[in-house]
């Protein structure tokens, strides 16, 4: 995030210049020190992400001006969805919402989840490794098509990278739990543990196989692994219109701990 709190305007130091001293970093410059500086990222997907390190308001929009005149004409940039001064920050430079999701923290223990073991009939569940890379690929790819040609991609997590056609997706099977039908898979759960706070980044069930409790299956299978491990819960993004989603978190007994804004300046 790139600042909470502006300090006062009085304090500002006068910008004399914005340098763009890389491709996708700027130096702000006060008598010849930097006091702010700005940095974009580009997505596989070629959206532009902005973010800004700067402590007086003058300085960030002088930033963001000059940021926004040097890139091309859509940028995104995203905030925490509480952080009023810092939105306010970036809607004078032209940025309006775009879309908006909640974080949730998710218990692993199944006592504190209500989340049972039992696996619909005929589906087979695959713990995280288990899964062959090609045929998660693909599943994986089948997921993205239809979301796509349904709800539309933007109501995916905001780290559910979209990918650019033909191009080979990364997929570690260490990071998937998956469902099966008959020896196809049907579903999977994407989870982040090799970080300090272990992530959901992604369920789905493909099209033709949902309402089937396939999901909350995935979903208790994944959990009970990390209680196992000892990791006591997880956190997990969701767009705020995703209801089907919301509702198996909030069965689970997760608790909305924050969310974040995207922003977007066409």
């Amino acid at each position: 995030m790139d600042t909470s709190h502006f300090t006062s305007p009085a304090t500002a130091p006068a910008v004399h210049q914005v340098v763009r001293v890389a491709p996708t970093q700027w130096h702000a410059l006060a008598d010849g020190q930097v006091v702010g500086r700005g940095d974009s990222t580009s997505r596989p997907d070629g959206r532009i992400f902005l973010s800004i390190d700067a402590w007086h308001r003058p300085v960030f929009d002088r930033l963001a001006a000059a940021m926004a005149a040097d890139l091309p004409d859509t940028l995104h940039t995203l905030v925490d969805a509480d952080d009023t001064e810092l939105r306010s920050g970036w809607e004078r430079a032209g940025f309006v919402p775009g879309r908006r999701e909640w974080e949730y923290l998710v218990p692993t223990d199944p006592q504190l989840t209500g989340l049972d073991s039992v696996v619909p009939p005929g589906v087979a569940i695959l713990s995280a490794g288990q899964a062959e890379e090609e045929p998660l690929r693909a599943l994986d790819r089948t997921i993205r098509e239809e979301v796509e040609a349904t709800v539309g991609w933007h109501t995916m997590p905001a780290e559910v990278l979209p990918w650019p056609v033909g191009a080979p997706l990364p997929v570690d099977p260490a990071n998937y739990t998956v469902a099966t039908v008959g020896g196809a898979y049907v579903g999977l759960a994407r989870l982040a543990t090799r970080t300090r706070q272990a992530r959901i980044g992604l369920i789905a069930v493909r099209a033709d196989h949902r309402r089937r409790g396939i999901g909350r299956a995935l979903l208790s299978h994944a959990m009970t692994a990390l209680h196992q491990a000892g990791r006591p819960s997880a956190r997990a993004e969701v767009h705020e219109a995703n209801a089907a989603a919301l509702a198996l978190l909030d069965g689970a007994g997760a608790t909305r701990v924050g969310g974040n804004l995207e922003l977007v300046r066409a």
